[in-house]
């Protein structure tokens, strides 16, 4: 006997986005060389915590963008690292930033996480490991818990006009990125 999952608009929505995932150009995924500063950051469409397609051009057109990867939600470092940004958000804001975490975590956990912290900014969920590869911030393996394909900590600062002018990938997951450099840079930014 087979057991019928109940069928709920949610569900249709979840297929719809599905479709249009598969039958969209492959070729949208672009594959890059290593990034430097200067480089055109790669676009990317990833899903928020509230199960929204989010596309990093919408951000860059209104404001300068930090994109904090970092590995594993609920985790200690990974908690203090976005309640340093949380608590600190007045200062981006002064600077004409939107802040976007991202992670391999699903959109579920990644919601529970920012409803707990209490994280005003965006959660995306690179579950597929797209964006990670994309910007080179995926360890094969990572260091602890021997786990596989799980997001470096990186930050990388994204100016107006789509131009990376800060990065810094971390090889430690212990490490969390330098905030003050990260601000120098939109301070850079805020000011050209």
């Amino acid at each position: 006997m087979m057991l019928k999952t109940p069928f709920t608009p949610y569900s249709e929505k979840l297929l719809e986005a599905a479709h249009r995932r598969k039958t969209k150009n492959q070729s949208s995924v672009v594959k890059t060389t290593t990034l430097h500063i200067g480089n055109h950051a790669p676009d990317f469409t990833l899903y928020n915590t509230a199960n929204e397609e989010i596309t990093l051009k919408d951000f860059i057109e209104k404001s300068n963008v930090v994109l904090l990867f970092f590995p594993l939600a609920f985790s200690e470092i990974c908690t203090n690292e976005l309640c340093s940004i949380r608590n600190d958000m007045h200062k981006y804001e002064q600077l004409n930033a939107i802040i976007l975490g991202i992670s391999v975590d699903s959109m579920f956990a990644l919601s529970k996480f920012k409803e707990e912290q209490q994280l005003q900014f965006e959660l995306l969920s690179d579950f597929n490991r797209d964006v990670a590869r994309l910007y080179h911030v995926l360890y094969e393996d990572f260091p602890l818990f021997n786990m596989k394909n799980v997001t470096k900590r990186a930050a990388f600062v994204i100016d107006r006009k789509g131009t990376i002018q800060h990065m810094e990938i971390l090889e430690d997951p212990g490490k969390i990125p330098n905030f003050h450099a990260i601000e120098e840079a939109l301070h850079k930014c805020h000011n050209d």
